[in-house]
């Protein structure tokens, strides 16, 4: 069932280290009428996807302490390749490097109307 969104669906690349976080996002993204292109777990598996499936995504949630390693790395590929991203933080926007701080924020714990509102911005 759809949240009432007019904006277009998109698909989307969740960045998430934790399962049930990553399963939660899936489930409030597929309510909203997004559609969830890929999950990755770790640094790796994020920049692999983005490099070989840029096309496959419209848009990225990312968890900013992805197994205690930062996400900037991510961050700065999908920056390279034009796509729109947003970080998931328990610090919130104030959290985030200054050259970060202008990107949408998910403040941890968000909710469905919290994604639903970032995606609608993009």
């Amino acid at each position: 069932m759809s949240s009432g969104s007019s904006a277009r669906a998109k698909r989307v690349l969740i960045v998430e280290d934790e399962t049930l976080v990553a399963m939660l996002l899936e489930d409030m993204l597929d309510d909203a009428g997004h559609s969830v292109a890929h999950c990755a777990n770790n640094l790796p598996q994020a920049l692999g996807f983005i490099e070989a499936e840029a096309d496959a995504f419209d848009f990225a949630i990312l968890d900013v302490n992805l197994g205690g390693q930062p996400i900037f790395p991510v961050a700065e590929a999908l920056k390279a390749k034009g796509k729109p991203f947003a970080f998931a933080t328990g610090y919130g926007p104030g959290g985030l490097p200054d050259a970060w701080r202008d990107r949408p924020t998910l403040s941890k714990p968000f909710g469905a109307s919290d994604v639903a509102r970032v995606l609608d911005d993009v």
